[in-house]
């Protein structure tokens, strides 16, 4: 028998969607309420890049007792851990001690391919095996943040099932912009065509839930806003924030609005009414639709738990 359990089967957790998933250092998770009350879907307490070399012991400590928090306390926000590099034992042994219940994901940055997410899927199928959490309880959402990654967007986001929330983390002066040689502006033409190549890679993949960012001025909202509206124009669902202020103007971007949710109804409506007449199209407000467009506006209604009117949520 091999020393390592197998992969969990494919489809074997359901993922909710994120609209906004919030960075946090592990050396303050006394901040975790301020996220709780700014309204982020998502936490994840940073062992990596906000965590300096000497402090990286005392972190892993606070971020293990945050999450036995989360698993006593469950009505927060989900938790997430972004871990060092799997590269030594000592990396493997801070995963070890965050994977444990509470913890709804792990983020893996520097993904160089998809070995980094098979090997890490592994040793998280051992943890869960460890904790007696069912296989592919913990999430893994790989940070492609090298040239190579992000290349092998679609492998990366298929290697394995629990694999989610996969997209381009396109910030101003981070790995990525370091890596493809980009020079960032906030009108974000230069990664444009990047961020559109790497949501159709992890599309492919089966991601349902792909998410993008980071807005890196805390001040300017209005560029946020912006940036946020163009993800969520590409097909994204949701973004990384690194700052409190922006989790409602992202939480708000990829909402639908009202008005959004009761046209999705009043189009569904209009295309069963004529399919009931005999035809495949209809004239709704101004537009032909058909099927395909119905189709789209009950995905639309069921990812936001509305009913639609044949029924069915």
């Amino acid at each position: 028998m091999s020393a390592w359990p197998s992969a969990p089967a494919p489809a074997s957790v359901l993922r909710p969607p994120l609209r906004s998933l919030l960075f946090v250092p592990g050396t303050r998770t006394d901040w975790l309420p301020k996220a709780r009350a700014a309204g982020a879907d998502a936490v994840i307490l940073d062992l990596e890049d906000a965590v300096p070399r000497d402090g990286k012991a005392s972190a892993r400590d606070q971020v293990a007792e945050a999450v036995a928090g989360a698993a006593a306390d469950p009505g927060g926000p989900a938790l997430l851990v972004r871990v060092n590099p799997l590269d030594g034992w000592a990396a493997a042994e801070e995963l070890r001690a965050v994977a444990r219940p509470g913890l709804s994901g792990i983020v893996l940055p520097k993904v160089d391919g998809a070995h980094d997410v098979r090997f890490a899927d592994r040793l998280l199928a051992w943890c869960e095996r460890e904790q007696g959490l069912a296989p592919g309880a913990i999430a893994l959402v790989p940070l492609l943040e090298t040239a190579r990654g992000l290349r092998d967007a679609h492998d990366c986001a298929a290697a394995a099932a629990r694999v989610a929330y996969p997209g381009a983390i396109t910030g101003a002066g981070g790995d990525v912009e370091r890596a493809v040689g980009y020079r960032w502006s906030p009108q974000g033409a230069e990664t444009h065509a990047l961020r559109s190549r790497v949501l159709l890679d992890v599309r492919a993949a089966g991601a349902l839930h792909p998410v993008a960012g980071l807005w890196t001025r805390i001040g300017d909202l209005e560029g946020l806003r912006s940036f946020a509206e163009q993800n969520r124009s590409l097909g994204y669902t949701g973004m990384m924030a690194i700052h409190p202020s922006h989790v409602p103007v992202i939480n708000e971007v990829f909402s639908p609005h009202p008005d959004e949710l009761a046209r999705a109804a009043r189009l569904i409506a209009a295309v069963e009414e004529a399919q009931a007449r005999g035809a495949g199209a209809a004239t709704f407000e101004g537009e032909m639709v058909d099927e395909a467009m119905a189709a789209t506006a009950r995905l639309l209604l069921e990812r936001h738990s509305v009913p639609d009117p044949g029924g069915r949520t």
